[in-house]
């Protein structure tokens, strides 16, 4: 990736405070954009910013829920008051479902995934809009190869996650006249020590287990974070409606 390819660019990036979205934050203001990162937990969110900052990072902080059209909102208008213009939109706060099939899942946690990963996503996109077209910007969503192939989750994040492909697409074919590119990268499994919040179901882990064999390895959160740096910057300007697999191959068997 070129050194000037996100050099000047300001980004939010949702649930930013850990995982995958720290890093990605941490990669995108190593190449010299601005980053607006926001999350649920305040403190985990400030310490997460104040790791950022000791980079030499130009960041701002964001409590935020992104299933809240008013959050949405906010993060968007917070990017523009403290930088001056939005490039970059990377979707990627989500949560799992415990691999709950359809028989199983319950009417919170169906609505609960559903809001966070899909719905989310939606609003911030609506909201990053007018600003997107004004830069000739990129979203870039987190969906998961659970939006590939059923067995990777529960019914619940595997809906999820196939509508935010589907999502991707719509805007890549709908905005790509105005300049706006969409992708999304469908990561395998990753060792971000997110909790599955409760004992995972006997009948959707089974249904896992049959794919882990041919898993040959976990990833990091870095290498997803790369994988994003790329598609947010000025190199992958050709790269639009695009899924990118970042798995180690393991969708490949």
């Amino acid at each position: 990736m070129s050194d000037a390819s996100l050099k000047g660019k300001v980004a939010i990036i949702t649930g930013g405070s850990r995982g995958i979205g720290h890093a990605i934050a941490t990669l995108l203001a190593e190449h010299g954009a601005a980053v607006v990162v926001s999350g649920r937990d305040p403190e985990r969110l400030q310490q997460a910013v104040r790791e950022l900052e000791e980079r030499g990072a130009a960041v701002h902080g964001m409590v935020a829920d992104a299933v809240k059209r008013e959050d949405a909102d906010r993060l968007v208008e917070a990017a523009k008051e403290r930088f001056g213009r939005l490039d970059i939109l990377v979707n990627n706060a989500g949560i799992v479902d415990r691999f709950m099939p359809v028989g199983e899942v319950t009417d919170e946690v169906w609505s609960r995934v559903l809001a966070v990963n899909l719905t989310g996503p939606m609003l911030l996109s609506r909201a990053a809009m007018p600003h997107l077209i004004a830069s000739k910007g990129v979203i870039v969503n987190v969906a998961s190869v659970g939006g590939l192939f059923g067995a990777r989750a529960g019914a619940a994040y595997v809906a999820s996650k196939h509508g935010l492909i589907g999502l991707t697409k719509n805007i890549a074919t709908t905005y790509a006249k105005d300049g706006v590119r969409a992708v999304a990268v469908a990561p395998g499994g990753v060792n971000t020590g997110i909790a599955i919040g409760g004992d995972p179901s006997a009948r959707g882990y089974a249904a896992l287990e049959k794919t882990l064999a041919t898993n040959p390895r976990m990833g990091e959160a870095c290498e997803i974070a790369s994988v994003i740096a790329f598609l947010a910057s000025s190199d992958a300007s050709f790269v639009n409606g695009e899924v990118l697999v970042a798995d180690g191959g393991w969708t490949a068997y």
